[in-house]
């Protein structure tokens, strides 16, 4: 049986039921006064503010945490502007391509044998140079590789300057060859040419000045960097075309060195010859007389002369 102690008097409980409900009604009425308020407001342009604006709602807490400051935000960074040197590494470089022999000399025969000076001996001013058994000349294979060369070399950025580009009646003699290359103050000079050894023997080879001194020749300087770059032809040559160096000059090595070239004996700037392959022999000669295969030919003697010259 219960002792009556949970029992409240009826005065009492009216009076707690009223004081919640005045507690619970209260906020909802100052809640609703603070609706009506936001919403009758105008912002400072005349015009109403959203009621949902946070700009009208009251503090939540006045302990909350400030949010930390964003930095600035950069730009995103320009790209790099392209290197020129990358797409013209031998822009300021002179090129000389001495294509050898001439495709006129056969009908010049007189004016090619007289003998000149080239330092150390006499030599004859030029030579009609050799051919293969179906008549493909020499001087014709010279000029159509020094030509391809030429359009390489002068999309890396060189200047390239002929010694002869099937323009002249004969020649130039090997003394004058050997002055353009000096006059233009050519940082590089290849001579191309063709061998005419006995057919069976194949390959390529470079030739390279022999230090002498003699009358108007003194390679004594340029010997040294002229090995360097008959080095970079010889590699890139090889690469380029897949051929072997002769076996039939030296040591296998593919270089050759000789003091008896008066292209080579005057020149006062870098200077290589290279015998590209032997148009006596019917395979080599397959290749030679090949477009395709001049047009490897023409890419290993660029690139070995862009290797030296930016080594």
């Amino acid at each position: 049986m219960s002792n009556g102690s949970s029992f409240s008097a009826p005065g009492r409980r009216r009076g707690g039921t009223l004081a919640l409900v005045v507690a619970t009604l209260a906020p909802l009425g100052l809640g609703g006064w603070l609706l009506w308020d936001n919403l009758g407001r105008q912002d400072d342009n005349g015009g109403s503010a959203p009621a949902s604006s946070a700009s009208s709602l009251p503090t939540v807490s006045s302990t909350s945490s400030p949010l930390p400051a964003q930095p600035p935000q950069s730009p995103p960074p320009s790209p790099s502007p392209k290197n020129k040197s990358d797409d013209k590494p031998l822009t300021g470089k002179v090129v000389v391509l001495d294509p050898g022999h001439n495709p006129n000399n056969r009908d010049h025969p007189a004016e090619i044998a007289r003998h000149v000076d080239i330092g150390t001996d006499e030599k004859e001013c030029d030579t009609t140079g050799t051919a293969t058994d179906a008549g493909y000349s020499e001087a014709s294979f010279t000029l159509d590789v020094a030509r391809r060369a030429r359009t390489l070399l002068e999309a890396r950025g060189a200047t390239v300057k002929f010694t002869q580009d099937g323009d002249r009646a004969f020649g130039p003699c090997v003394d004058e060859r050997a002055r353009i290359g000096n006059s233009a103050h050519a940082d590089a000079v290849v001579s191309v040419h063709a061998d005419g050894a006995p057919a069976g023997d194949r390959g390529f080879h470079v030739i390279l000045p022999k230090s002498v001194r003699g009358g108007d020749a003194d390679t004594s300087e340029i010997a040294a960097p002229s090995r360097r770059l008959g080095e970079r032809v010889r590699s890139e040559f090889m690469d380029a075309t897949d051929s072997e160096p002769a076996d039939y000059i030296g040591d296998g090595s593919g270089l050759n060195v000789r003091g008896d070239l008066g292209g080579l004996n005057l020149s006062t700037v870098p200077k290589v010859f290279i015998e590209c392959g032997n148009m006596r022999d019917s395979k080599d000669a397959a290749e030679l007389t090949d477009p395709k295969w001049r047009e490897r030919a023409a890419l290993g003697i660029a690139q070995g002369i862009t290797d030296f010259l930016n080594g």
